[in-house]
Order: C-alpha cells, then sequence, then structure tokens
C-alpha cells in the first residue's frame, strides 16, 4: 500500500496534484457549493423549487461540484430528471422534495458524524426513487474529512484495491465501503490527507485503470491497454488545457495588475497567485505584499483576499475588484464580488474578466433575478480579447478607473 500511495502522490498528472492539491480552485468550490445549497434549502422551504433540475438551484450546486476536475466529471447525470423513469423523485413528488431540503439542511447545519449518518438511514428509509448514494457527492463538500465522494470509477478502485465485490447504487453499499476508507485513511494519513478526497482519487486512478497496480494488472494487459493509452492521453490533454488555462488566467491578471498600477492604484493580487509568471515577471511584483482591511470579518477577508485583482486607492479603499473567469465557476465568481460590495462602503464596480466564449453564460448569470435584484452589486464584464488588445493603450491615455468604460459590458 505504501508503494501505491507514493506513486500516487509522486505522479505530477494524478487527481493529487490537478485537482486535490490545487488549493485556490477547490476551496473555492468548497465555498460555492455550501453557499448554493442554503438557496436549494429555501426554495424548497418556501414552495419555489421547480419540476426539473434544468435551471434549478440545484444545477448550480450540482454543476460547481462537476467543475471540480476529473474526480467528478459526470457528477450531474445522477440529478438529471428522466421524465420516463420518474426519477430522481424529488422534482414532482413534493413529499420527497421537503423530505430531501430537510435532509441537505440538517447536513449543512451539523458538525456531527452520528447526526449525518442520522439523516442517512432516515432518507435512504424514505425509498426514493431514483435519489442514491451520488448525494454522497454533496456530502463530501460538506463534511470533507467524514464522507468520501461517490462514483463508479471509485468504486471500482475500491473493489480492486480492497478485494471487494461492492456494488453501485445504495446507500448501504457506500456506507460499507466509507467504513473501510475510513480505516484505510487513518492508517495512511500522513502520506494522504485527513481530506479524504485525496484517497478517493487514488481509488479513482486505480478504478479508471489510469494507475496499473498488481490487483488490476493482469485485467489491465488483457483488456485495457488500448483504454489506459487512451485514458493517459485524454488526462495529459487536460493537464495541458489546465496549464494553458491557468497561463491565460495569470496573463490576464499581469495585464490588470499593470493598468491599475499605471492608473495611479495600489493593487492586490489574488494570495495564491503571487507567484505566478508572466511576460517574464512575477505577478508579486506589481502586488501589495498584504491586503490591509482591518474593517473585513475573518471570514469575509479570506474570501476578499482570494478575489483575483483588486484595485486600491492611497487611502486603502477598494475602487474596484475583478475576477478572472477562464473555465472556473461564473457564479462563484460573482457570490465573491457580491461578498466584497456588502462589505465595503462607497459606489464601486466590479468586473468578470472572461473569454468571449462564455459571454452567453455571463450574460445568463447576471440576469438571474437574484443577481439583478441586488442593489449593493454592481458588475460588468471585459472580454480577454478586448484587455488584451486595448491594456497599452489604457495605460497610456487612462486616467482613471473610468477607462474601463471603453470596453467593458452591461446586461
Amino acid at each position: 500500500m505504501d508503494n501505491i500511495i507514493r506513486s500516487y502522490t509522486e505522479d505530477v498528472e494524478s487527481v493529487y496534484h490537478t485537482w486535490f492539491l490545487n488549493d485556490d480552485s477547490r476551496l473555492k468550490g468548497f465555498r460555492t457549493i455550501r453557499k448554493s445549497l442554503l438557496n436549494v434549502i429555501r426554495e424548497i422551504e418556501a414552495g419555489e423549487f421547480g419540476n426539473d433540475f434544468k435551471d434549478s438551484s440545484l444545477e448550480t450546486v450540482i454543476t460547481a461540484i462537476s467543475e471540480q476536475k476529473q474526480l467528478f466529471e459526470g457528477a450531474a447525470h445522477a440529478f438529471f430528471w428522466k421524465p420516463k423513469l420518474r426519477i430522481p423523485d424529488i422534482y414532482e413528488n413534493d413529499v420527497n422534495k421537503r423530505a430531501f431540503g430537510r435532509f441537505l439542511s440538517a447536513c449543512l447545519d451539523t458538525a456531527s458524524e452520528a447526526q449525518v449518518l442520522a439523516e442517512i438511514h432516515k432518507l435512504d428509509g424514505l425509498g426514493i426513487k431514483g435519489l442514491g448514494p451520488a448525494v454522497a457527492n454533496i456530502l463530501y463538500f460538506l463534511h470533507p474529512t467524514l464522507f468520501p465522494p461517490f462514483n463508479t470509477a471509485i468504486v471500482n478502485g475500491f473493489n480492486v484495491l480492497f478485494n471487494r465485490k461492492m456494488k453501485l447504487g445504495s446507500w448501504q453499499a457506500y456506507l460499507e465501503m466509507r467504513d473501510v476508507v475510513m480505516e484505510q485513511n487513518k492508517l495512511y494519513r500522513d502520506a494522504l490527507s485527513k481530506d479524504l478526497g485525496a484517497i478517493a482519487g487514488l481509488l479513482y486512478e486505480i478504478g479508471s485503470n489510469r494507475m496499473v497496480i498488481a490487483e488490476n494488472a493482469v485485467q489491465v494487459l488483457e483488456s485495457d491497454r488500448e483504454k489506459q493509452t487512451k485514458a493517459n492521453s485524454k488526462r495529459h490533454k487536460e493537464v495541458m488545457q489546465d496549464e494553458l488555462e491557468e497561463n491565460t488566467h495569470t496573463e490576464m491578471q499581469y495585464y490588470l495588475a499593470k493598468l491599475g498600477r499605471s492608473l495611479g492604484y495600489r493593487v492586490w493580487i489574488a494570495r495564491n497567485d503571487h507567484n505566478r509568471e508572466w511576460n517574464g515577471e512575477r505577478l508579486r511584483e506589481y502586488s501589495l505584499k498584504e491586503l490591509d482591511l482591518p474593517y473585513l470579518t475573518k471570514p469575509v477577508y479570506e474570501t476578499v483576499s482570494l478575489i483575483d485583482v483588486l484595485w486600491l486607492d492611497q487611502n486603502n479603499t477598494i475602487v474596484s475588484g475583478f475576477e478572472v473567469e477562464k473555465s472556473t465557476s461564473i457564479y462563484s465568481g460573482i457570490l465573491r464580488l457580491n461578498d466584497l460590495s456588502i462589505s465595503v462602503q462607497g459606489n464601486h464596480h466590479f468586473y468578470l474578466v472572461a473569454p468571449e466564449s462564455r459571454e452567453r453564460e455571463i450574460k445568463a448569470q447576471l440576469l438571474r433575478p437574484s443577481f439583478r435584484n441586488l442593489d449593493t452589486l454592481s458588475i460588468s464584464y471585459i472580454l480577454f480579447k478586448d484587455l488584451r488588445c486595448d491594456c497599452d493603450a489604457m495605460c497610456k491615455f487612462g486616467l482613471d478607473v473610468s477607462v474601463l468604460h471603453k470596453i467593458c459590458k452591461a446586461v
């Protein structure tokens, strides 16, 4: 087991590196998912939750989960409304819908393992058609040290590694698997993490046949050699795409930082990005070393310090904020800017910065009733191509933040 874990943690293209250790993206996802769940619960309690997954508040939650790299790809499938099968039966059955809402609320409001287990047994006892342990993917983002995520690849990896024949689809199977995962993680926690996402990633790598171990070697050699090659190629392309996206993200932060400095503002770049480099320069060369905002509460400060770029005046007052959204959730970026807007005084304007391919998505998100009715929030968006093309001209001729009016768009 030690050698298997070592191979996993040393493989730079494993989900351990591309997802689990990617704190910036992963931790933003945790907050977005938790906050979005409050919307689901509120809508169910108010009788406002719709009769379809599409365009629902639950879709926002599951989409944010699915965006968490390879491990959660396809997480939404279990929640798609399948009218012919009437599953999962939480859209048209009001009793089941309210039970699901109570389950989410109870799990969100407690830190007790025993309480969550009791809620799982209660939910399972209701026998809601089609609502199985795929919900564990939500539980993971509420209690990452207590409940591992759950999908076909993870179960396959579990069966291979521990010589079991666990089947996907029942809460009983999930809880049995969880007991073993918790026990093994306790033994190897120093090599992995208290967070069960690390060991779940190991099971995923084995179950998807990307990682070959003695227990699955024959199977891989006999029937999955081609699949393994394709999986490695796909993962390599995904890693290359992630790297490209990170480079583009850094490029946009660089332009915003350079422009802010040329306009006379003090610039803050998200604390996790200070060591990123573009055009031969590290972003920290453009950023304040510390973000001094003593009037913010600690939780809000932690969120604000992760906003991609902030411009501040000489009095350390925030003038504007920017969230660069290459592939991450537009919704979560708006939430972070909203947290900032309700925490600072004055007339501020905030910007989403995104590629032109996401313009329709930005418009759709900003037109959501929950955002249109926020008096505290004023958001426009800037396309990558415009910032890239016009940055030098704005640096040369701009006087203050109003220069952005030339390239920003609103809905």
